[in-house]
C-alpha cells in the first residue's frame, strides 16, 4: 500500500504543478526595482506593467525599492515566495558588478531564475555647459590637461555609470573622481547643477536635457547613432574606437518557483513587449525592446560577467 501511495503522489505532483501554471496569475504581479522613480530601470517596469497586465488581466504594480546599491530589493525578491507574484527588475549593473565587487551579499545568483530580458540601452557621455568642450576629442584632451578637476555621477557603486565610467577613464587616461548617488534622478539634479560635470548614462536619464541645450551630449556609447538623438555620434564616430557601454534590464523571480510558472510569466512578457504601443512608448523614452529567453539571459548574465570581472581587475575598481 505505502508504494501503491508514493507512485500516486509521484503521478499527482506534476498535474499539481501544472495546475498551479493553468491557474497562473490568479491575482496581481508585483514587480520590485532596485531603483527609485526615473532612469532606465524604472522606465522599463513602467514600461511592461501595463500590457502585462492587460495580456494576464490581472494588476500589476511596480513597487520601487531602492537601497543598497540594489541589495535590498535583490534579497527581497531572493526570500520572497517561490510563486510567480514577487518579480525582480534586474539592472545589469547591480547583477553583474555586486557579486564581482561584494564580499558579502544579502543575496546569491543561484537565489533568482531568469523569466527573460526586456529591455537595453545604449549610454550617453554627457556633460555640464560649463564644461569648455564641444566634442568627446576636446573633452579628453581638456580632461587630461585638468587632472581632478572633474567628478563624475554614478547611479551608485556597481551601476553600469560607475563600472563604465572607469573603463572609460582607463581607456582614455583621464582623471575624475567618483560621486555615487542613489538612481539617476539624484544625480542628474546635480550634474544640472554644475557640482559634477559628468554623467555617462543611459538616455532616459539625460535625453530631455540634451534636446533643450542644459547638457552637451558628446557621444552615444552604441553601435550605432540613438535615434532620438541623431546629432550625437557614436564613440567611435567621435575618435574613441572600442568603447562601448549597454545597459540592459531583465527580469527574475526565486529560484525553485515552478518551471511551468517561469514559462507562462515568460511567454506573457514576451506577448507584453511585442505589442505596437509597447515600443512605441520605449522608442520615446529612448530604450530599445529586446526580449531574450531564459536560457538566452543567462547567457548574456554569463558573457557580461565575465567582460566586466576582467575590467574590474585589471583597473583595480572597488567600491569607494
Amino acid at each position: 500500500m505505502a508504494a501503491t501511495i508514493i507512485s500516486t503522489g509521484a503521478f499527482l505532483a506534476p498535474l499539481a504543478a501544472h495546475a498551479q501554471a493553468d491557474a497562473y496569475p490568479n491575482k496581481p504581479i508585483t514587480l520590485v526595482v532596485p531603483n527609485p522613480p526615473g532612469g532606465l530601470v524604472d522606465t522599463s517596469a513602467r514600461l511592461v506593467s501595463e500590457p502585462l497586465a492587460r495580456v494576464t488581466g490581472q494588476s500589476v504594480v511596480v513597487d520601487n525599492k531602492p537601497g543598497g546599491s540594489g541589495n535590498l530589493a535583490y534579497s527581497n525578491v531572493a526570500r520572497s515566495a517561490k510563486d510567480g507574484y514577487t518579480v525582480l527588475v534586474s539592472y545589469s549593473g547591480y547583477h553583474i558588478a555586486n557579486p564581482i565587487l561584494m564580499d558579502k551579499l544579502p543575496w546569491e545568483l543561484k537565489d533568482l531564475t531568469p523569466v527573460g530580458l526586456i529591455t537595453v540601452a545604449t549610454n550617453v557621455i554627457a556633460v555640464h555647459p560649463s564644461v569648455p568642450a564641444n566634442n568627446l576629442k576636446e573633452f579628453i584632451t581638456w580632461a587630461k590637461q585638468n587632472p581632478g578637476k572633474l567628478n563624475y555621477a554614478s547611479q551608485g557603486n556597481g551601476s553600469v555609470s560607475h563600472i563604465g565610467t572607469e573603463i572609460f577613464k582607463q581607456q582614455t587616461g583621464i582623471e575624475m573622481t567618483h560621486v555615487p548617488y542613489k538612481g539617476s534622478g539624484q544625480a542628474i539634479q546635480d550634474v544640472l547643477a554644475g557640482q559634477v560635470q559628468v554623467f555617462i548614462t543611459t538616455p532616459p536619464s539625460v535625453m530631455g536635457h540634451v534636446l533643450n541645450g542644459k547638457l552637451k551630449a558628446l557621444a552615444v556609447t552604441g553601435k550605432t547613432r540613438h535615434p532620438q538623438l541623431p546629432q550625437v555620434p557614436t564613440a567611435a564616430e567621435a575618435g574613441l574606437s572600442g568603447f562601448e557601454l549597454e545597459s540592459w534590464v531583465a527580469l527574475y523571480v526565486p529560484n525553485g518557483t515552478p518551471k511551468e510558472v517561469v514559462q507562462k510569466l515568460s511567454a506573457d512578457v514576451k506577448r507584453s513587449m511585442e505589442q505596437p504601443e509597447t515600443k512605441q512608448r520605449a522608442d520615446a523614452a529612448g530604450i530599445e525592446v529586446r526580449y531574450l529567453t531564459p536560457d538566452n539571459t543567462t547567457k548574456l548574465l554569463e558573457r557580461d560577467t565575465a567582460s566586466w570581472a576582467k575590467a574590474i581587475k585589471a583597473g583595480n575598481i572597488k567600491f569607494d
